[in-house]
């Protein structure tokens, strides 16, 4: 699994956390594999420039194929995603409010789930997906995408200091007091509570705690012989417990059972997140 992760345009680095290449080559042999895909604190555009992945919720048998470019809203609950063969993928990670002033939709409309763009950006969509199935090689398709992001700045709602407040709990990993992030953005506690619902779809300790989740996971996806114990505390929990707790929340068993099944599949889809 080859990953490459590419500084935005500046023109877009208040909105856009990264861009990244994914590329994945199945082992000879293995035409299919499916990994667990807990929930990110990222909301995201992903472009398959080849066959799009197929997914299921947890306790679904059924593996339903996804739309050749998917917005992925808020994320709450697990999936498993399904490779076939070989997966070529260009994926944008926006910043905390950024997709809401791209789309200007309420982030809580899009809560926990994936979205057709062609449903949201229509004709112009359906040409940027045309073009990247005929790329000679994934960089150029991440310069296709990022010329539409720019595109997209004429229209883009204004950066708020609330922004800016969640920029730095995602920085923090969550390990920020909500009534300061509250405070650095300008707002009551009440205010920031309303505004977190529009901007990131979730309240703010609930962004907090799958910040911290997610960076725990991502930890043992990129460094699988670290001990549990270890990867809690530089998550910032308070002990292992619960850390067990959040696994159980997010990734619907505890981290041993997790591990176990990351130990069944050859794809390791979260570790080149940042964290």
């Amino acid at each position: 699994m080859e990953v490459k992760i590419y500084i935005p345009h500046p023109s877009l680095q208040n909105y856009v956390l990264n861009i990244s290449t994914v590329n994945v080559i199945l082992p000879e042999g293995i035409n299919d594999a499916i990994t667990p895909y807990p929930p990110t604190p990222f909301q995201s555009l992903i472009f398959y420039c080849n066959n799009p992945v197929s997914m299921s919720r947890t306790g679904q048998n059924d593996f339903e194929l996804q739309p050749p470019i998917v917005i992925v809203g808020p994320q709450f609950s697990r999936v498993n995603v399904k490779v076939n063969k070989q997966l070529r993928a260009i994926r944008v990670d926006f910043l905390p409010g950024g997709m809401f002033r791209m789309l200007g939709i309420p982030m809580q409309e899009l809560f926990d789930g994936g979205f057709d763009a062609l449903d949201f950006f229509g004709a112009k969509m359906k040409i940027i997906n045309d073009q990247l199935q005929h790329i000679s090689n994934l960089e150029d398709g991440k310069n296709i995408v990022e010329k539409f992001l720019i595109a997209q700045l004429t229209t883009m709602k204004e950066i708020l200091p609330l922004d800016y407040a969640l920029q730095i709990l995602l920085n923090s990993n969550g390990n920020m007091a909500i009534e300061k992030t509250a405070s650095l953005s300008c707002l009551s506690l009440k205010q920031f509570e309303r505004k977190c619902l529009e901007r990131i779809g979730m309240n703010p300790k609930m962004y907090a705690r799958i910040l911290r989740f997610s960076k725990a996971y991502r930890m043992h996806e990129t460094s699988p012989t670290l001990s549990w114990i270890n990867i809690a505390h530089e998550a910032g929990y308070y002990d292992q417990m619960h850390m067990i707790r959040d696994f159980k929340v997010f990734a619907g068993v505890n981290p041993s059972v997790i591990e176990q099944q990351l130990l069944s599949t050859p794809l390791r889809m979260q570790k080149d997140l940042p964290y």
